[in-house]
Order: C-alpha cells, then sequence, then structure tokens
C-alpha cells in the first residue's frame, strides 16, 4: 500500500529530529576533545599550584556536564528510534486491519484457496430462501469471502429476494445455473457442504443438481453495494 502524505510527513519530522541528536552528539563530543587539546598546548608554569588544583577540579566538572549532556542525548535519540519503529508496527498493523475489514465489507476484490459449487436448477425450484440456506451452511463451514455468479457480493448486509423467476441477491440479479464462488479451506469447505444433510443434500432435495470443485486459487472481484448511513454519525 502506497504511502500517504500524512505518513511520509511523520516519518520526516522523526528523522529530522534523529538528524539534530546526532548533530547535537556529536557536536558534544568535539568540544570535549578541543577542550582537552587546548588545556594540553597551554603553559601553566607561571602558575600557582592551588590555581592548578582549582583549574583542573573546573575541567573535571565541565567534562562531566558535556558527558551528562551527551548520555541524554544517546537516550533521547534512542527513544525517537525506538518511537519510529512503534510507530511503523503500528501503521502495518493499522493498514492490515484496514485491509481486512474493507475484505469483509466487501469494498475491494480477494483471492484466496476455496471452492466453486456450480448449482443447476432445471426445475426451476431454487428460490431465495434455498440460496440464503446455502449460503449460511457456507459461512457455518468457514467460508471468508462469497460471490454469486461473478455478480453479486454476499457480505452480512446482503439480502435475498425472489424477483418474478430470478434471485435477487443484495440488488443484483442472478441467473440460473448458480455459480458460487467461495474463499476459504478448500478441504474443510468442501467436506462440510457434501455432509449429509448439508448444503448439497438441502439443493438436490429440491431437484437441483450440484457440482463442488475445489481450487488452489479463487479470485472474486465483485464488489458489494455500499449504502451510506442515513442517521448513524461516528462518535469520537
Amino acid at each position: 500500500m502506497p504511502e500517504t502524505p500524512r505518513k511520509r510527513r511523520s516519518l520526516f519530522r522523526v528523522s529530522v529530529s534523529q538528524l539534530v541528536v546526532a548533530a547535537l552528539i556529536g557536536g558534544l563530543a568535539f568540544a570535549i576533545t578541543v577542550q582537552v587539546r587546548n588545556d594540553d598546548s597551554d603553559d601553566y608554569s607561571g602558575v600557582r599550584g592551588d590555581e592548578l588544583v582549582e583549574l583542573l577540579k573546573s575541567l573535571d566538572s565541565a567534562n562531566e556536564r558535556l558527558n551528562s549532556q551527551i548520555d541524554e542525548l544517546t537516550t533521547t535519540r534512542n527513544g525517537l528510534l525506538s518511537s519510529t519503529r512503534r510507530s511503523k508496527r503500528a501503521q502495518e498493523q493499522a493498514a492490515k486491519r484496514a485491509e481486512e475489514l474493507a475484505i469483509l465489507a466487501g469494498s475491494v476484490g480477494a483471492s484466496g484457496p476455496g471452492i466453486e459449487v456450480v448449482v443447476q436448477d432445471p426445475e426451476e425450484r431454487i428460490d431465495a430462501a434455498a440460496m440464503l440456506d446455502a449460503i449460511e451452511e457456507l459461512r457455518d463451514a468457514g467460508a471468508e469471502v462469497i460471490a454469486i455468479n461473478g455478480v453479486a457480493r454476499v457480505v452480512a448486509q446482503t439480502y435475498f429476494l425472489d424477483d418474478e423467476n430470478q434471485i435477487r441477491v443484495g440488488g443484483r440479479e442472478v441467473k440460473r445455473p448458480y455459480r458460487i464462488e467461495v474463499i476459504g479451506d478448500s478441504a474443510s469447505l468442501a467436506e462440510a457442504v457434501r455432509f449429509p444433510g448439508g448444503l448439497v443434500d438441502g439443493l438436490e432435495n429440491r431437484g437441483a443438481t450440484v457440482i463442488v470443485n475445489q481450487k488452489d486459487k479463487v479470485t472474486i472481484t465483485a464488489l458489494a453495494d455500499v449504502k451510506s448511513p442515513e442517521y448513524a454519525q461516528p462518535t469520537s
């Protein structure tokens, strides 16, 4: 997923902070080096002993302050690096969760292993109620994504209605024969739909012929019809 401008600005601000901290650490280290070299090059032959002692104490204190500042800046830098890593992980997890929710909502396509269920209905006895029962069987068996005839994506709020001699699925008309594409564990799904008294038996009892094919990859491009809420508003 490409980075958003906001994400790039956030990462840029953190990177600039790290560069500033690193520059400060380098500057302080350079200052200590210059100070020590200057002290080594000065001529103290005319300075009294007690003055030299005080001077050494002053230098020791200055070095301690500089070392303390370097430690603080190093801690700050490490904290920024850790924060950057945490922020990156949080963004990756949020992106992954958003993709999962988009698949469940039917707003993006999906692909994966699964099954294809082809329902021939020569007697035209498979109505909306029978199709809904079949979909519920698939959901109970672990179906993650379902589409019918490549045009009707089935999600939580999808409705099934009889429309003259056809079935309407979430506002989309689907015609016989019915081809139900399902993404999930192909072996578990195939076993579940063939279980005695399950999906296959239920449809065949209505005169239909059902063929179940396991597939290594099922690609579903149909999207759900998204209805914007009329009254509901997000809460903070």
